[in-house]
């Protein structure tokens, strides 16, 4: 069994600006929906079986509560956060289990899903799918994958460390020294990719640098670690087989005519009657 799970955030805000590229603009209401339902729709159609998708159901989290000014709605547009609430909504009618987060984040979603999911024996690999460097934490040897859809790329550990230059368990480190502008920390002044890199490789976790290591900056290092972090405790599944994809709603037609997704509720359907010649779930292509 092979479990995916997507970072919908991440996919909502790729689908809404791409389409800028053809639209001029002219945002459709639903456009992002839309092409977030393909992304998934596509997983399943190539022979995705479990599939799991985390939403920030609101941007705020806990973190801004550890960092001032970590990153908010403010500067969002407005027709991108109005496709919120109907991914969630649309997800859950396509019959796809959607994890929409308030406290924590989707990424901390995808994080304790992939704990979850690891720790069955029954589970083959675990793929999650997002470029997002936070994640890299996640992997773990080539059992726990990072997959980068358009990069086509798979990152194991290995690859992980080839890119970051330090293992997946130390990247909340990596991110504590370097910053993470997405975010909205900033990191140690001073301390880029390969000095952090050097650093971590030579004394371990921050925790365990000496004390001349970072001076004034272990402490402020310390607090950035905090929210870079990915928690892992969310109880969002008991069994895997929850995961498992069996079709749309009912109510996916008319939710789907709503949206203006013409073919998508043919498209599912075809794929309803074929899921169960892919028993063991997409067997991954991309080279790491």
């Amino acid at each position: 069994m092979i479990v995916h799970l997507v970072d919908g955030t991440y996919e909502l805000f790729r689908h809404f600006y791409g389409l800028r590229r053809f639209t001029k603009g002219d945002d459709p209401p639903f456009g992002a929906v839309i092409g977030v339902l393909r992304s998934v729709l596509q997983l399943i159609e190539t022979g995705a079986t479990h599939v799991g998708v985390g939403t920030d159901h609101v941007i705020e989290s806990f973190r801004n509560r550890l960092w001032p000014d970590y990153k908010t709605a403010e500067g969002v547009e407005p027709a991108l956060l109005a496709q919120f609430d109907p991914l969630e909504e649309a997800l859950a009618a396509m019959g796809v289990t959607v994890w929409p987060m308030i406290e924590l984040e989707a990424d901390d979603a995808l994080a304790s899903a992939a704990r979850i999911a690891a720790d069955n024996e029954a589970v083959e690999k675990v793929c999650i799918w997002t470029p997002d460097k936070d994640l890299a934490q996640c992997v773990r040897g080539q059992r726990v994958v990072q997959v980068d859809r358009r990069g086509n790329k798979i990152l194991d550990a290995a690859a992980v460390r080839t890119k970051f230059g330090v293992p997946p368990e130390l990247i909340p480190d990596y991110l504590a020294l370097v910053g993470d502008a997405a975010d909205g920390y900033p990191g140690i002044h001073g301390i880029g990719p390969v000095t952090a890199a050097q650093l971590i490789n030579r004394s371990g976790a921050i925790e365990t640098f000496p004390p001349t290591v970072l001076g004034d900056g272990r402490e402020r290092s310390l607090l950035f670690k905090d929210p870079a972090t990915l928690r892992t405790e969310a109880k969002l599944f008991r069994d895997v087989d929850d995961l498992r994809w069996r079709g749309p709603s009912a109510a996916f037609t008319d939710y789907a005519a709503r949206l203006g997704g013409a073919g998508i509720v043919e498209r599912t359907l075809k794929a309803q009657g074929s899921v169960a010649n892919f028993p063991d779930g997409l067997r991954l292509t991309a080279s790491p």
